[in-house]
């Protein structure tokens, strides 16, 4: 069997954090299995059947930032290419007596949900509509409503073995029936998504945990369009928290993808963190996709919702680099303004950065110009005085600053920071034993010579 699992956004915004994290195990479950020997298939499915709201920028956007994750995709449709097999779909439910039309107001229906919880009961729709006679449907059709259609859920369980929360059981008579069609014609998700799940022959589906309500029903709609149930595999994340424990679409906005890439986030850091909030695996960084795929486990997701701190997501940024090898780099030096970065400078200051802009200051301070601090003018005169004749060894560093602090007295900050300041214009950073050879002789003695 080949597994065949999607992802599918709706191109109704740009892709944050929360909808990165569906399309990333989706994929990493498919490439574990590609990466075992078995034939495997991710799909990327456009549900843009709200024609109103879903945009092309939005669609382009979102391919664009699977493809900085990584995420690849084999194969892609969109639902608003599909109207006429949901259009078939619906006459075989029609035909099958599972779907039927609705002539409720959004205001009766409401009245109707108030009325059952004023009297203690579950919300649920009372089928009011299949009592209606054909004259009655005539007559609201006269006055120009238009049905919505909803589909007839069996009064049984519905039962899976879901991947992450285990044994799963609902019963269709505690279910409200769904509405498939709006009135205006507009095709709903639940209707849609199982159709292309079947045309597609998709074999997991894994989302948030906010689709198991959602899953019971359409397992009922598997079964009325063709499609055995036991032949899907269902699994259903915790939905992740903001870190104080509030819902995280509060300000999913600042979590676009679009926004960290700005922010100089890799693309690596989000996957190498999205990949185990929530599970029981250590959080880690790897260079690449395939290792997090290696070591990727269904069974470790835990059903308690995680927590996402973007000060972990920027811890695990700068630890990203400290695994970089200087090939990943080299491209994009150019446009970094630090193209005469060598192999032996990254492998010094990788794992002293936050994120890659910080290079353009690194060219500076090793082959052009830094502001000069001339606030310890006189300390920096006496150091230059001391400065050893070349060449210069990873031992020059000790052998200097013990000159200079015979001659000072200082000793500990007071002793190295100014050097360091003046040396490299940055408060912390490598150590300076390496720096001070790769800066050269001739910057050295220039930064010392300050004027006070």
């Amino acid at each position: 069997m080949t597994i065949r699992v999607r992802f599918a956004p709706s191109p109704t915004g740009l892709l944050h954090i929360g909808n990165a994290r569906a399309a990333l195990i989706n994929w990493l479950f498919m490439r574990q299995h590609q990466l075992n020997g078995q034939e495997a298939h991710f799909l990327l499915r456009q549900d843009d059947t709200d024609l109103e709201r879903s945009k092309e920028e939005f669609a382009s956007a979102i391919k664009q930032d699977l493809a900085w994750l990584g995420v690849t995709h084999d194969s892609f449709i969109k639902q608003s290419d599909r109207f006429a097999r949901y259009d078939e779909m619906k006459l075989t439910l029609i035909e099958e007596g599972r779907l039927y039309p609705c002539y409720e107001t959004p205001e009766e229906l409401d009245f109707k949900r108030k009325r059952q919880m004023g009297r203690g009961e579950p919300p649920i729709y009372d089928r009011g509509a299949l009592k209606l006679t054909e004259a009655e449907k005539a007559a609201f059709e006269a006055e120009g409503r238009r049905p919505h259609w909803r589909f007839k859920l069996l009064p049984e369980e519905i039962t899976w073995q879901d991947l992450i929360r285990g044994d799963t059981t609902f019963h269709g008579a505690h279910l409200s029936d769904p509405v498939l069609i709006r009135a205006d014609g507009a095709y709903l998700y639940t209707l849609t998504s199982v159709v292309d799940d079947i045309d597609t022959q998709i074999t997991h589906i894994l989302r948030g945990e906010d689709h198991v309500t959602n899953t019971a029903v359409q397992i009922q709609l598997f079964e009325a369009l063709g499609r055995r149930a036991e032949t899907i595999h269902f699994g259903h994340t915790s939905l992740l928290l903001d870190v104080d424990g509030s819902p995280l679409s509060k300000r999913l906005g600042s979590l676009s993808l679009q926004s960290l890439r700005a922010q100089g986030i890799e693309p690596m850091a989000i996957n190498c963190l999205l990949a185990r909030l929530g599970t029981s695996q250590p959080i880690e960084p790897h260079y690449n996709l395939d290792d997090l795929a290696r070591g990727f486990d269904l069974g470790t997701f835990s059903r308690t919702p995680p927590r996402f701190d973007m000060q972990d997501l920027e811890a695990l940024n700068h630890k990203i680099y400290q695994v970089w090898p200087y090939e990943a780099l080299v491209s994009r030096l150019k446009d970094l303004e630090a193209a005469d970065i060598t192999e032996t400078i990254w492998h010094q200051i990788r794992g002293n950065i936050k994120n890659l802009t910080e290079l353009a200051h690194w060219q500076q301070v090793f082959f052009s110009e830094i502001a000069p601090l001339a606030n310890e003018a006189p300390y920096l005169a006496t150091a230059l005085k001391l400065l050893p004749p070349l060449p210069w060894t990873t031992e020059t560093w000790s052998e200097w600053t013990t000159a200079i602090k015979a001659e000072t007295g200082r000793k500990g900050r007071e002793l190295f920071m100014p050097l360091r300041l003046a040396l490299t214009g940055y408060p912390h950073g490598p150590e300076m034993k390496d720096l001070l050879p790769l800066i050269g002789y001739e910057r050295v003695v220039k930064r010392l010579s300050v004027e006070g």
